[in-house]
């Protein structure tokens, strides 16, 4: 029964979403972004057999069509808790996360680290298409699972680098739905990422507009939601005027850029350390309201314990 009632609300978000599902699908899948020569510079996957799960971690794979799962990891700290749907960045794979989902945990965050196809032990091959279509798949599935499971339904949707561009697609569309934003090392255009890429000349020869691209600078703007942006300072790849950008176009009335000297783009962790869980912990509790979680965890004991006791 279950697993009916997770394809039918699918079906009914895909046949929702920005239209027709048959208009939407066409209009990206003939999208020049999906180009062979393109998918090949602009994903790096790496299969990799499933881990040892940590400890307080659960994997989940999620079917984002028939005969084709995502690999995903739970990491959870209480069911009352906030949650993060987590998408990280190229070449990295769910279990690069064990030992930093750990630390969201300890934050008193959940996080759900999700995969991309044909990375780690998920199946099929990304492309620009299933990129941006799995996320609604992804996006759908935890939120029945948060609310079958007994979970709080406050969720972030979260995106590093590659993964900004499923993130703010999703916070886009289900700006209502969510609690807020979070963007590490993200970028606001497309085409000057893609020339940084080795890919500028063939974009330019089959003359795509940055609205045909991941779009994030026009999607961004529909988000109201509170957004925080984490960049370093140094990084080359995607330079700081995109996360500059990015915050410049939000639709959000409170957000925050904040930057971390001397990191690049895949130091943001290892340079601001502590710092870096405690700046995403203090943007969520001040949305949520301080350990709010906790003092309805701490209450519900209080009463069980009553009861227990009579």
């Amino acid at each position: 029964m279950r697993n009916q009632f997770w394809l039918l609300s699918l079906l009914f978000l895909v046949l929702t979403w920005n239209g027709t599902a048959a208009e939407e699908n066409k209009a990206i899948d003939n999208n020049p972004m999906n180009r062979p020569e393109i998918q090949r510079v602009l994903f790096r996957p790496r299969a990799a057999a499933r881990t040892a799960l940590p400890s307080g971690a659960t994997d989940i794979d999620v079917e984002v069509e028939p005969g084709v799962s995502i690999g995903c990891r739970l990491f959870t700290v209480d069911k009352a808790a906030p949650t993060i749907l987590f998408f990280h960045g190229n070449g990295e794979i769910v279990s690069d996360y064990d030992q930093i989902g750990l630390l969201y945990v300890k934050q008193g965050l959940n996080l759900f680290v999700t995969d991309y196809r044909g990375y780690g032990w998920s199946d099929g091959s990304s492309t620009f298409f299933n990129l941006l279509t799995d996320s609604h798949a992804l996006y759908a599935y935890l939120k029945q699972y948060l609310q079958e499971n007994g979970y709080s339904s406050t969720l972030f949707i979260m995106g590093r680098s590659l993964g900004s561009a499923s993130a703010i697609e999703l916070s886009s569309t289900y700006n209502s739905e969510i609690a807020g934003l979070i963007i590490d090392s993200g970028f606001a255009l497309t085409l000057p990422l893609a020339e940084t890429l080795g890919l500028g000349e063939l974009l330019k020869g089959i003359s795509i507009s940055e609205e045909r691209t991941f779009n994030n600078i026009g999607k961004i703007s529909k988000v109201t939601k509170p957004t925080l942006l984490l960049h370093g300072h140094n990084d080359t790849l995607i330079p700081l005027w995109q996360a500059e950008k990015l915050h410049a176009e939000s639709g959000a009335r409170t957000k925050e850029l904040q930057v971390v000297p001397g990191a690049d783009h895949n130091s943001l962790i290892a340079v601001g350390g502590k710092y870096y869980f405690q700046a995403i912990s203090h943007f969520v509790r001040q949305i949520t309201g301080s350990d709010d979680w906790r003092k309805r965890r701490k209450k519900f004991k209080e009463v069980q314990k009553k009861e227990q006791e009579e």
